[in-house]
C-alpha cells in the first residue's frame, strides 16, 4: 500500500508543470523567426521560412510516435526495475533517430520536390524555401532522436530535464537566428543555420542528461538491444501510434478543408477558434504526460491499485484544466477573438460558433487523458482501433449534419469526434484495467519521488531492496520482454544486472 500512497497531487504537478512551461516556449520560436526575417523588408523570406518550417515540422511529426511509444515502454521497464532494458531502450531510440534522419537526408531531393509540388509558391519563395531546407535537413537525425530522448526522460518523471532541454534548444535557436540574420545578414539561410546548430546542441545536451544510462552495460549489449521480441514489440507499439496519429490529423485537416465550403469569413473564423483547442491541448499535455509515466510504472509493477490512482489523479487535473479553459472562453472568448483578428466579418462569425469551442474543450477532456493512460499502458492496438471507430463516426456525423446545419453541423461533428474517442477508449479501458487489483504493490523499486531509475539514492531515504534478482522478478510479473526472451539473453541479463 505504501507504493500507492506515494502517488499524490504534488507528484502529478511536479511532472506536469515543466511540460506546460516547455510547451509555452514552442510558439515563441516561430514568432521570433518570423519577426527576424520580417526586418529584411521583403515578404518572400517570411513566406519561405514559414513554408519551410511547416514542411519539416510535418515530416518530423510523423516520427512523434517515437516519443509516445518510448514513454510507455521505458516506464513499464522502470516499474519492473529492469534497468538493463531501460538502458537498451535508449540505445534503440537513438539508433532509430539516426537511421530515420539519415534516410531523410538521402531522400531530401524527392521529398522536397513533392512538398513544393503540394504547396506551390512563387519562384522567388520556392528558391528561398529550397535554400532553407537544404541547411536544416542535415540536423534531421538530431531532431528525431530528441523525440526518443524526451520520451525516455518523461518515463522517469524527469520533466524538469525536458524543460531544460527545450529552453536551451529554443533559446539558442532564437539567439543564433537574431545574430545570423540581423548581425551577419545571412537571410533565410541564417535562420536555418541557427536551427541546425540548436538541434545538434540539443541532442548533445539530451545525451548528457541521459548519461546515467551509459553507466549500465546493457546500453551496448547488442544481443539485448537487437532482441527480436523487444524490437517487434517496439515496432508494433510505434506503428499503432502512427496510424492513430494519422487518423487524428486527417480529422483536424478535414475539418479545416470542409470549412472552406462556407466562405472565406467562416473559414477564417474556424481557423481562429481551433487555436483555442490547440492551446488547451498544450495545457493538457503536462497531465497526459504524467499519466503516461505513472500508469507505465504501475503497469510494469503489476499494481492495479496504483494504476487506477494514477489515472484518477492525472484525470482530475486534466478536468480542471479543461473546465478552467471552458469558463475562460465562455466569459472572455470574444476578447480573445478581437485580439486575434481585426476583420469584423471574421469576428462576427467566430462569435457565432464560440459555444462550440466550449463544448469541444469539455468534450475532449476524456479522450486527451485516456490517450496518456493508454500510452503508458502500451495498449496501442486499442488506441488505434478506437481511433478508427471514432473517425468513422466523425465521417458519418459530417455526412448527416453538414447538409442541414452547415458550419454548425461541422462543429457538431468535431465535438462528436472528441466524445466518441473518449467513450470508445473508456469502454476499452474496462477490458484491461479490471475492477479488482491486489492491494499495494510489490514492485522492486520505490514508486516515489525519485527523479529517475539511474539517479542516486537521496540521503536520509531508506534503500529499497529487490527481494530476488531482477530476471526472476520479470518472469514472475510475466513482462512481455521477459517470458518471451531466449534463455541465453536471460543469462546475459542476469550477469549484467544485479540487485542493489
Amino acid at each position: 500500500m505504501a507504493e500507492t500512497l506515494r502517488l499524490s497531487h504534488r507528484r502529478v504537478l511536479r511532472i506536469a508543470l515543466p511540460v506546460v512551461i516547455s510547451n509555452a516556449t514552442i510558439p515563441l520560436l516561430g514568432v521570433v523567426d518570423t519577426a527576424v526575417v520580417g526586418q529584411l523588408g521583403d515578404p518572400a523570406p517570411i513566406g519561405a521560412v514559414g513554408l519551410g518550417a511547416v514542411i519539416l515540422t510535418s515530416i518530423y511529426w510523423a516520427f512523434g510516435f517515437l516519443r509516445m511509444g518510448t514513454v510507455g515502454l521505458a516506464a513499464q521497464a522502470i516499474g519492473a526495475d529492469d534497468r538493463a532494458e531501460v538502458a537498451a531502450l535508449l540505445t534503440r531510440v537513438l539508433m532509430i533517430g539516426a537511421a530515420a534522419g539519415l534516410a531523410l537526408v538521402v531522400l531530401r531531393a524527392p521529398i522536397f520536390g513533392l512538398a513544393l509540388w503540394l504547396s506551390p509558391a512563387s519562384e522567388e519563395v520556392e528558391s528561398l524555401v529550397r535554400a532553407y531546407l537544404q541547411v536544416r535537413i542535415w540536423s534531421a537525425p538530431a531532431a528525431i532522436a530528441i523525440y526518443g530522448i524526451t520520451g525516455w526522460l518523461i518515463a522517469q518523471e524527469r520533466t524538469g530535464a525536458v524543460l531544460a532541454l527545450q529552453l536551451w534548444q529554443n533559446g539558442l535557436n532564437i539567439a543564433l537566428s537574431i545574430w545570423f540574420v540581423m548581425g551577419l545578414e545571412m537571410g533565410v539561410e541564417g535562420v536555418a543555420l541557427g536551427t541546425f546548430i540548436a538541434e545538434w546542441s540539443g541532442l548533445c545536451l539530451g545525451l548528457w542528461l541521459c548519461r546515467g544510462a551509459f553507466a549500465v552495460p546493457a546500453w551496448r549489449d547488442w544481443l539485448r538491444v537487437f532482441d527480436r521480441v523487444a524490437l517487434w514489440r517496439m515496432a508494433s507499439v510505434n506503428t499503432d501510434i502512427l496510424i492513430r496519429s494519422v487518423l487524428l490529423l486527417l480529422g483536424f485537416s478535414s475539418f479545416l478543408f470542409l470549412g472552406s465550403d462556407f466562405g472565406d469569413a467562416t473559414l477564417a473564423a474556424n481557423q481562429v477558434l481551433i487555436q483555442f483547442v490547440y492551446v488547451t491541448s498544450y495545457g493538457m499535455d503536462g497531465f497526459a504526460f504524467a499519466a503516461e509515466a505513472l500508469v507505465g510504472r504501475a503497469m510494469g509493477a503489476r499494481d492495479r491499485v496504483a494504476l487506477r490512482r494514477a489515472a484518477v489523479l492525472t484525470s482530475i487535473w486534466g478536468l480542471a484544466v479543461c473546465g478552467g479553459m471552458a469558463v475562460i472562453l465562455w466569459g472572455f472568448g470574444g476578447v480573445f477573438i478581437d485580439l486575434m483578428t481585426t476583420a469584423e466579418g471574421v469576428r462576427s462569425e467566430a462569435r457565432t460558433y464560440l459555444p462550440w469551442i466550449v463544448a469541444a474543450v469539455l468534450g475532449g477532456w476524456a479522450s486527451w487523458m485516456l490517450d496518456g493512460i493508454f500510452i503508458g499502458a502500451t495498449r496501442t492496438r486499442d488506441m488505434r482501433n478506437m481511433m478508427a471507430v471514432s473517425f468513422a463516426g466523425y465521417a458519418l456525423l459530417v455526412a448527416l449534419l453538414m447538409p442541414g446545419m452547415g458550419n454548425h453541423g461541422l462543429w457538431a461533428a468535431l465535438v462528436g469526434f472528441f466524445v466518441l474517442r473518449g467513450v470508445t477508449l473508456g469502454g476499452a479501458t474496462r477490458r484491461w484495467s479490471g475492477r479488482r487489483g491486489r492491494e499495494g504493490g510489490s514492485a522492486p523499486i520505490a514508486f516515489g519521488d525519485s527523479p529517475g531509475i539511474f539517479s542516486k539514492q537521496r540521503s536520509g531515504e531508506p534503500q529499497v531492496q529487490s527481494p530476488v534478482p531482477v530476471p526472476v522478478i520479470s518472469e514472475r510479473l510475466e513482462m512481455p520482454w521477459a517470458w518471451a526472451r531466449a534463455s541465453r539473453s536471460r543469462a546475459m541479463r542476469a550477469a549484467s544486472v544485479r540487485p542493489p
